[in-house]
């Protein structure tokens, strides 16, 4: 039973296979088994491939299984219209394109596989160029912020610088009457004269204004931090936004990148060895001698293309005897003066009802 489905995976007549030789029939049961593990391991590569797309083991499974058939159809076709030729170089002429789509659907199907093969280190590529892209996603937004940010720093800082200037003025002002009160400056007499009342003014007005800038910029520095805490809370919300972005770049594409960035040599021969299984039946069949399955096929062929030379020659045969034997009889018939007569007379009769119809037609317009 096994034997039977792998012949029908090759592609092979079964009429002729089934005519020939056990050693025939295990020769393209082994095709027919390449063929179907082919689209086996097409399946599995297209459905992981799918899967690293829509995340959904069905979907992926479904279309995957899809893609096995596609590729199994494909290759079975190549090696079922592959003929035995006489010369070496026709057959590989008659191969050469099948060669080259056997080669691109074998690096279709092993990408996928070297995908899962190498995902630790592909993960682990995908990683550094996370951490890359999160830390550069933050600077672009913290640019984005900057301006504002600065801004209100600046305004802030100075409030803050207004208050300091404010209160040195001030102890300036208190240190001048003080050292007034103790003669130690000033008019250099110990007392509270009229100098010193001045200057105790002065010092007391500076300092109502103190109270009053301090209390209005302190307001306004409370308002540009809130302002600021809030800036620095969008920053912070947009970078979290878009964290689950980076987190999810880690698709088909993305890993197809991360896998080129890798040593070559291993993905390279996992390749050659994908390319290996695909051709193997085509090189099979190139290099094995003609079978007795050939002979057969060939035979076949033969005898369909000799039946088909045969009816085309005897129907140009019945075509050329049909047209001379007509143009005979037909040339007989020109001779005939009964039949001249008789098709003059009823020709004249025509002529004179088409006159009757216009001398009767030019009547009634007039």
């Amino acid at each position: 039973m096994l034997k039977r489905f792998f012949i029908i995976c090759s592609g092979a007549d079964k009429d002729l296979i089934y005519s020939c030789s056990n050693g025939e029939q295990n020769k393209y049961a082994g095709i027919g088994a390449t063929v179907f593990f082919t689209a086996i391991m097409a399946w599995i590569a297209a459905s992981y491939a799918l899967y690293t797309v829509f995340d959904n083991v069905f979907m992926a499974t479904f279309f995957g299984l899809v893609w096995g058939l596609l590729i199994f159809n494909l290759d079975r076709f190549i090696v079922s219209t592959i003929r035995k030729r006489d010369r070496i170089g026709q057959e590989f002429l008659q191969a050469t394109p099948r060669i080259l789509l056997a080669m691109i659907i074998a690096i279709v199907i092993s990408k996928p596989l070297e995908i899962k093969i190498f995902q630790k280190e592909i993960d682990t590529v995908l990683l550094k160029e996370k951490n890359d892209m999160a830390l550069a996603n933050k600077k672009q937004v913290a640019n984005f912020f900057q301006g504002d940010l600065a801004k209100n720093k600046a305004e802030t800082d100075s409030l803050k610088s207004a208050i300091t200037k404010k209160e040195k003025e001030v102890n300036e002002l208190y240190g001048t009457y003080i050292t007034e009160a103790e003669g130690t400056k000033g008019t250099l007499k110990l007392g509270k004269g009229p100098v010193y009342n001045e200057k105790r003014q002065k010092h007391d007005a500076a300092l109502l204004e103190l109270e009053a800038l301090r209390k209005t910029n302190l307001d306004k520095i409370a308002a540009k931090e809130k302002q600021g805490e809030t800036l620095q809370a969008d920053l912070d919300k947009k970078v979290i936004d878009s964290q689950p972005i980076i987190d999810g770049f880690d698709g088909l594409m993305a890993r197809i990148n991360a896998l080129n960035k890798l040593p070559w040599l291993p993905s390279f021969f996992i390749m050659l060895l994908f390319l290996a299984i695909e051709t193997s039946p085509i090189i099979a069949k190139l290099l094995s001698p003609k079978g007795e399955y050939d002979f057969k096929l060939e035979d076949s062929e033969m005898a369909i293309k000799t039946n088909l030379a045969q009816n085309n020659y005897q129907r140009e045969l019945m075509r050329t005897t049909d047209a001379g034997i007509y143009d005979d009889v037909y040339g007989e018939i020109r001779e005939d003066r009964e039949l001249y007569n008789y098709k003059k007379k009823r020709a004249i009769e025509l002529l004179e009802m088409q006159a009757d119809s216009f001398s009767n037609k030019q009547k009634n317009v007039m």
